[in-house]
């Protein structure tokens, strides 16, 4: 298999060993993004989509230099994983989009955020970290001890200000049609798996027209959008099956 490059969404990391474990022997990368985990001191007004792909690619070229790779994104690194695979579509094997924004709609807590001043932002992200049990119940998942655990370490993921320059990053990138043409050229240029929470799927806005020209979509049940906090071992399990050879270029359609 070809190495596997996981990209994180607004909130969080995504290298939970257990997600990582079902795609040994493959190479798997989980590089903190720009203003994220060892890069967490960013300047905020540096953060862009733009900004997060050239930062991608250089994470992926000190790593693993040359070849192409497998992307997994959720939620906002949905977006940094479709840029990525437009500007670098030779680099580009597959793309897992878990709960990727496809618009707007999908952005609503970005969208939220993006709209609030830089110290309610941090007011938010205060009241979550001193309460990780409250922040999990808001996403519909019980917080046991392995979550809150989970949770803790997301939530000290990033700073504030992170999170605000992302959610008014995203919102600027994924509202105007440019972005729309760009997901119909991934589409057609790499095979894209579509992944949902059972939970959260009714939520998320994929447009007909992605579910048709999807190479699969699944729903993992009894979970919501943080699918990969919920089940990390089902997850990973899902996506060795994705990206294996002899079912990459399996086209399956949703009921």
């Amino acid at each position: 298999m070809l190495p596997v490059i996981f990209i994180h969404g607004l909130i969080g990391s995504f290298a939970d060993p257990r997600a990582l474990a079902p795609l040994h022997p493959a190479s798997t990368l989980c590089p903190d993004l720009h203003g994220y985990g060892a890069d967490a001191l960013a300047e905020p007004g540096t953060i862009t989509i733009d900004m997060q792909v050239e930062y991608l690619r250089a994470a992926i070229d000190q790593a693993l230099p040359g070849g192409r790779v497998h992307l997994v994104g959720h939620s906002v690194g949905g977006v940094i994983a479709a840029a990525f695979a437009h500007r670098f579509p030779e680099r580009t094997a597959t793309l897992v989009s878990v709960e990727g924004n496809f618009s707007l709609a999908d952005a609503f807590w970005s969208q939220r955020l993006a709209a609030k001043t830089a110290a309610e932002v941090e007011q938010i992200v205060q009241a979550d970290r001193a309460d990780p049990g409250r922040w999990l119940r808001a996403g519909g998942i019980e917080p046991t001890r392995e979550h809150l655990r989970s949770a803790t370490q997301d939530l000290a993921y990033q700073p504030a200000s992170t999170i605000h320059a992302m959610a008014r990053a995203v919102v600027e990138y994924t509202a105007g049609p440019d972005y729309q043409l760009l997901l119909r050229d991934v589409f057609e240029r790499v095979p894209v798996h579509l992944v949902a929470g059972a939970r959260s799927r009714a939520g998320w806005d994929v447009p007909t027209w992605a579910l048709s020209a999807a190479a699969s979509y699944t729903e993992l049940p009894r979970t919501g959008h943080m699918v990969m906090l919920e089940a990390p071992a089902e997850f990973g399990a899902l996506l060795a099956g994705l990206l294996t050879p002899a079912s990459a270029s399996r086209v399956s359609t949703p009921e």
